[in-house]
Order: C-alpha cells, then sequence, then structure tokens
C-alpha cells in the first residue's frame, strides 16, 4: 500500500508540473484530490488493513493530500501571474484610448492667480483651520457682545460648547478676519499676508450665496498706511487677475473691525453692467469689502493704534470666478458636476 502511494505522489507532483491552462489545472486538481481519485480509493481500502499498518497509510496518504494542495496553488498562482490579461491577441494598428486628463477648479485656478499676484507686491500667503472661536471670530474683531451683526453671520456653532464663551465657545469660521489677530499675535507687525481658504454660513442659498464658499482676505499693516494705498492695491490685483482695468466703486459699509469701513463693487462682467440675476439687475456686484482696520482690532493683536495702521480687503473668491467666466450661478461651483466643470480644462 505505500509503495503504490508513492507511485501515486509521484505522478501526481509530475502531472501538476505538465499543467499549461488554468483549466486544464482544475481537471488535474479534481483527479488528484476529488472523489473518485486514487487517493479517495485509497482511504476507502483502508478498513481492511490491520491497525497499525491502518494508521501508517493514513498518515501517509493526509501527508500527500497535503503536498497535491500545496502544489496545486503554486500551480495556480504561476499561470495567473503568466497569464495576459487580454484574452486574444493585440491588434496594434487599433487607435487607443485617449487618457482622461484632470483640471484644477476654477475656485482653486482662481485662488492659485491671487496668490501669485500677491507674492509678487511682497505679500506673504498664511492659512489656519477651518475651525475657529468665538474670540477669534468675534470678540477680536470688535463685534460686542449683544450687537446684531453677531447674528448676520449665521454661524454653525460646533455642539456642546454652545453654552460656553470666547476661546472656548467653537464654530466653523464664518469669515477669514478672525485669522488676521491669530497671524499678527504670532508675528507682530510691519505685515502683509493673504488668507485664502472656506468659510461656512448658514445661509438660503441662490445664484450669489452658498453654506459653504471662499474668501480671500489680505492684510497690510504698517506705519502711516494711506487709505489711498488700499486702494491702488485693489485696483493692481483686480488687474493681474483679469488682464485688464475693471471699473470699480465703493459704498460706506459697517464691518465692525474696520473704521471706516467700505464695499467694494466691480462692474458685472456677466452681463457688461446692463443687469442681471447676479448683479440682483443693477449692473455692480459686491466682491469685497475693506476698510482701514479698527484700532480695538490692533489692540487685540496687541499692538498700539497710536503707532501702527491697516487695511483689509475680503474678497469673495467664489464672485470673483463667475466675473471671469461669466457663470450666473455661484451653487454650480459646487454642484461637483463634472459637465460643467469639464468646460474650465
Amino acid at each position: 500500500m505505500e509503495e503504490t502511494l508513492k507511485k501515486v505522489k509521484e505522478e501526481g507532483l509530475e502531472t501538476i508540473s505538465n499543467v499549461k491552462t488554468l483549466e486544464e489545472l482544475e481537471v488535474v486538481r479534481k483527479d488528484l484530490t476529488g472523489k473518485k481519485s486514487k487517493l479517495a480509493e485509497v482511504m476507502q481500502n483502508m478498513r481492511n488493513l490491520a491497525p497499525e499498518e491502518k494508521k501508517q497509510v493514513g498518515m501517509l496518504t493526509t501527508e500527500i493530500k497535503n503536498v497535491f494542495a500545496e502544489k496545486l496553488d503554486q500551480k495556480e498562482q504561476e499561470l495567473i501571474d503568466q497569464k495576459s490579461v487580454l484574452d486574444g491577441p493585440i491588434d496594434l494598428s487599433i487607435p487607443g484610448k485617449k487618457v482622461s486628463e484632470g483640471a484644477l477648479h476654477p475656485i482653486t485656478q482662481m485662488k492659485y492667480d491671487l496668490n501669485d499676484a500677491f507674492l509678487s507686491l511682497g505679500f506673504e500667503v498664511y492659512s489656519e483651520d477651518d475651525i475657529s472661536s468665538e474670540k477669534y471670530a468675534f470678540d477680536n474683531l470688535n463685534f460686542a457682545k449683544d450687537h446684531p451683526a453677531r447674528q448676520s453671520m449665521d454661524t454653525y456653532w460646533l455642539e456642546g460648547t454652545e453654552d460656553k464663551e470666547g476661546a472656548e465657545r467653537l464654530c466653523l469660521r464664518p469669515h477669514l478676519t478672525g485669522g488676521s489677530v491669530r497671524y499678527l499675535l504670532k508675528h507682530g507687525a510691519p505685515a502683509r499676508f493673504v488668507y485664502p481658504g472656506p468659510v461656512f454660513r448658514n445661509e438660503t442659498t441662490d445664484a450669489r450665496h452658498e453654506r459653504a464658499f471662499y474668501q480671500y482676505e489680505a492684510l497690510i499693516v504698517d506705519k502711516n498706511i494711506s487709505f489711498s494705498s488700499g486702494m491702488v492695491m485693489i485696483q493692481t490685483i483686480l488687474e493681474k487677475v483679469f488682464g485688464r482695468k475693471i471699473n470699480t466703486r465703493m459704498r460706506e459699509g459697517f464691518f465692525p473691525f474696520t473704521e471706516p469701513g467700505y464695499e467694494i463693487d466691480m462692474e458685472c462682467l456677466v452681463c457688461g453692467g446692463k443687469g442681471c440675476k447676479v448683479c440682483n439687475h443693477n449692473g455692480w456686484i459686491e466682491v469685497m469689502p475693506g476698510g482701514v482696520i479698527h484700532p480695538n482690532v490692533l489692540k487685540s493683536a496687541n499692538l498700539d493704534p497710536e503707532e501702527w495702521t491697516g487695511f483689509y480687503i475680503n474678497i469673495g473668491l467664489d464672485r470673483l470666478v463667475m466675473m471671469r467666466y461669466g457663470v450666473d450661478d455661484v451653487r454650480l461651483f459646487h454642484s461637483a458636476d463634472l459637465r460643467f466643470l469639464k468646460e474650465f480644462k
């Protein structure tokens, strides 16, 4: 019986080594380890053996079965590694498929263009976390505790911190301006820096408003900064981004962190100033608030307002992209609709 098993083993291993295809391997697997294999036949005849011989034959049969299983698995992996991913021969005369290329999101591209423009003017690019606090989003920026301007931000407060105050009351940042105090506390003055990023507000969405949108803030802090310097910066940046002179206007506006504060509008490029739903049919669209930094904000940054002054602008990045491409609905940029985004490749 032992001689028979040794012969079964030798023949089986030779058969496995000669297999050429996966289909053939499955046939061999069945012949060597299936219910009608020679090993199965030996196991059936073991009842006629003496107890000692039965034990010896049983151990040898199990050993051969394990060897077959190991060699069959190795052969299968070998055949898989050698198998071509193509079912048939390659026809090199058939044109290949064009690789689908990605592209930067138009808002990201605008951010990079603004970065380049400001870097050329000696600014630093700064960033911070999306989560802020009541202290940096409001307290440091001269928002009075009971001032209605706090409510106009429609802030998303983080669960579990609603009943706390100051640095312990956390929120998704409703604007970027809180980052100015954080930067000045760390780096001091003089300073000129920009800080782009997303902001979050519980807005009612329409063609001009989104719940999560992008801003691009810039701040200069130095001695004897004039208001006209801020206006020159605005005109220079818009000309760099759009490649031509852009008509702008300024309106008085209230922002607790500026004194005086202004709404800075540009002529609507979607309709050419004629009026459309993007500009609320008046030919102008607000693209950035701005103004002279408030003395109380400088004090929050441990700077003496008698010595230092500055100028803010906060660009609505999404709206600027709408102007660049003539898009009439800001929601399209955040829709993840590839049919729309492919237009900007």
